[in-house]
């Protein structure tokens, strides 16, 4: 083999090992494209005049923030001691609590605010869902090497991930939500919200 293409090879173990690796430069990416819908879903909680509608959006920042988590759970292998302990309890325990329990606050925000919720989801085109669901079925079988090897797999989930977020980051960029709640504000079942914004 030559030396350019051993430079080759070496050039491409590099890039699977930096950018497609599941704690690469593309998972950096993917978390920053989750950290802006994070802010997004902020923005429009405080500029939302439908109580239901604000507490829709408190619910999708706790489901970006439970995304973010997920995606950097390598980081309590780094930051945490393995015998960490706090009331005779380890940290993985704690974790796993807190998570439940900002579940359950999620889910309490969304049955509180379903109406908003279902309408928002009728207003989506269905192309969206067929895409995102279509991706998704991709990345599970990149994540579980199903049709791709291993290397491969790693790559093809972390790019399904990233196309993900970066659609939803581009539905929230797009979506009026003065249009939008303008159009609620006439139907009954719809509390405005008395606040400043």
């Amino acid at each position: 083999m030559s030396l350019s293409a051993h430079f080759f090879v070496f050039n491409l173990i590099i890039l699977e090992l930096t950018i497609f690796n599941e704690n690469g430069v593309i998972e950096i990416v993917g978390n920053i494209i989750l950290v802006l819908c994070l802010l997004r879903c902020l923005q429009y909680s405080l500029k939302s005049h439908i109580k239901q509608g604000h507490y829709f959006w408190i619910a999708a920042i706790l489901v970006f923030f439970i995304v973010i988590r997920r995606e950097l759970n390598y980081l309590a292998d780094v930051f945490i001691p393995s015998g960490f302990s706090i009331w005779s309890h380890s940290y993985d325990w704690w974790e796993d609590s807190v998570l439940l329990l900002i579940y359950i606050i999620t889910a309490g925000l969304l049955i509180y605010s379903w109406r908003y919720f279902w309408v928002l989801l009728k207003d989506t085109a269905i192309a969206l869902y067929i895409i995102v669901a279509a991706l998704a079925l991709l990345q599970y079988m990149g994540e579980n090497a199903i049709g791709f090897s291993p290397e491969i797999g790693v790559a093809v989930e972390e790019l399904s991930e990233n196309i993900i977020y970066t659609i939803a980051l581009l539905y929230l960029l797009s979506f009026d939500l003065s249009d939008f709640e303008g159009r609620l504000s006439n139907r009954q079942g719809f509390e405005l919200e008395a606040h400043n914004s």
